[in-house]
């Protein structure tokens, strides 16, 4: 992550919160077919506080070009595709509208994470708070797409809270009653579980050795 510093790192985390509250209510009151006008000026604004940020980190010196690489990354994540695509009359339909402007909001959540990991004290604790902020964000935002796509094709989706709950017993690899219909909602029915998996076993390692910290064997 850049280091633009404590304020700029700030800012980061108000308009990726933005953003993410901006897409919910998009979501929850839009017609699914279009983006309001606000809410494409609001994607518009976050990403050039994004590209902002991505000026500023160029300018810190005896950088690794790890950290070039990843900002350029965050770059690349935080053009305003959906804009631009709107600019040059070209809006595509509403399912790929949905991928496009969910590129920010990855962006978003790294701003947010970088946050968190300021109250979380310890290497390791941080490493297991990055993977759990890692799981909720991406969670809501699968249960937000879901709910965009398959609201009014799938008869058994009846709301957001509906879209959610498939959403986690997806991602702790449980399983839902509600079997998606269109092709975003199967793709995210594979990757939620792939992520649960991926996760529960750091979970577990992270729980076994707080437990052989705090009950060292005898002898040790």
């Amino acid at each position: 992550m850049n280091s633009g510093g404590p304020m700029m790192r700030m800012i980061n985390l108000i308009a990726g919160v933005a953003l993410l509250v901006g897409v919910s209510v998009e979501v929850f009151t839009g017609n699914h077919h279009t983006y309001s006008e606000w809410y494409m000026w609001l994607q518009l604004v976050v990403c050039i506080i994004f590209i902002v940020d991505f000026t500023s980190a160029l300018t810190v010196r005896d950088a690794s070009s790890r950290y070039y690489m990843l900002n350029l990354l965050f770059l690349i994540i935080s053009i305003p595709y959906l804009n631009i695509l709107d600019w040059l009359d070209f809006m595509p339909s509403r399912g790929v509208a949905v991928v496009v402007a969910a590129l920010p909001l990855l962006r978003s959540f790294v701003a947010m994470g970088v946050v968190v990991q300021w109250f979380i004290n310890g290497k390791a604790n941080r490493l297991f708070g990055a993977y759990v902020f890692t799981v909720v964000c991406f969670t809501y935002l699968a249960a937000l797409m879901f709910y965009d796509y398959e609201l009014g094709v799938n008869d058994k989706l009846h709301g957001f809270g509906n879209a959610l709950w498939w959403a986690w017993m997806n991602v702790t690899t449980v399983g839902a009653a509600i079997f998606p219909v269109t092709a975003v909602g199967k793709v995210l029915a594979v990757l939620l579980p792939a992520l649960g998996m991926m996760f529960f076993p750091i979970f577990t390692i992270y729980v076994t050795n707080m437990y052989d910290i705090k009950h060292p064997k005898q002898g040790e």
